[in-house]
């Protein structure tokens, strides 16, 4: 059993889309994070950037050692969940495609992710006199890394050579482009790429997962100061019941 800890985001959906594919038996949690559920003592422990997603393996691999195994950051979830189960990764001997693989993670957890996330909180969560620049100032980067992705699916149909967590970690924050301000009409292999994901039964599963549970914009800059205007002293330990 594996406990994830969650929120429908696109972050979120990475680790949910892993497990989903992989069939494990996992028990989702979720996270309130408009009311501080990542701040929790108990939850800080699992995650201490206190950001989903995190997950909390129950039955590691014996070389794991006794008792169960915590991991946070989508990007070492979704590689702890291949190494763990040897599947959607490459073979250990073809060193090039895993070295092309550790570039795209890397790639979207320092490029495409934070751009992404940053764009949405102009678009969505800023006060209304404050999002002008910084909305076209991420949604230019946001649309660069559509044009890399763009390049990388010229000639073929995946990040890497087969459906890997490459395409899963790279596919949420393209799913969302319209809803963010953004558009695929000039990034047509971006679209083909997106499309042949979403349609996958498991990928479907993980996005419906607590669907009626999003933000939708409800918890603004202006109205939420537990998601936003965050400070060092959240993470400290609280008395008491505490959250992400």
């Amino acid at each position: 059993m594996i406990d994830l800890y969650y929120a429908p985001t696109p972050n979120g959906w990475k680790a949910a889309i892993m497990l989903e594919e992989c069939g494990i038996d996992y028990r989702p949690n979720l996270l309130r994070l408009s009311e501080g559920d990542q701040f929790a003592p108990d939850f800080l422990a699992i995650s201490p950037n206190a950001k989903i997603p995190a997950i909390l393996d129950h039955e590691p691999a014996p070389e794991w050692g006794a008792g169960p195994v915590p991991v946070f950051e989508s990007g070492a979830i979704l590689l702890y969940l291949a190494e763990k189960t040897g599947q959607f990764l490459p073979d250990a001997s073809n060193l090039r495609t895993r070295k092309d693989m550790m570039e795209w993670l890397f790639w979207q957890v320092g490029n495409q992710g934070p751009m992404g996330g940053q764009l949405s909180h102009f678009c969505n969560y800023a006060p209304d006199d404050q999002k002008d620049y910084g909305f076209n100032r991420y949604l230019g980067e946001y649309d660069r890394n559509l044009g890399v992705l763009e390049n990388r699916l010229t000639d073929r149909d995946w990040i890497l050579d087969d459906y890997s967590i490459a395409d899963m970690l790279i596919f949420p924050w393209a799913f969302i482009a319209k809803p963010l301000g953004a558009s695929l009409e000039s990034f047509p292999k971006v679209a083909d790429w997106r499309a042949r994901i979403k349609s996958r039964p498991a990928v479907q599963r993980a996005i419906d997962l607590n669907k009626s549970d999003q933000n939708r914009g409800r918890h603004r800059v202006d109205n939420n100061n537990v998601l936003f205007n965050q400070s060092a002293a959240s993470l400290r330990p609280q008395s008491g019941d505490g959250d992400e």
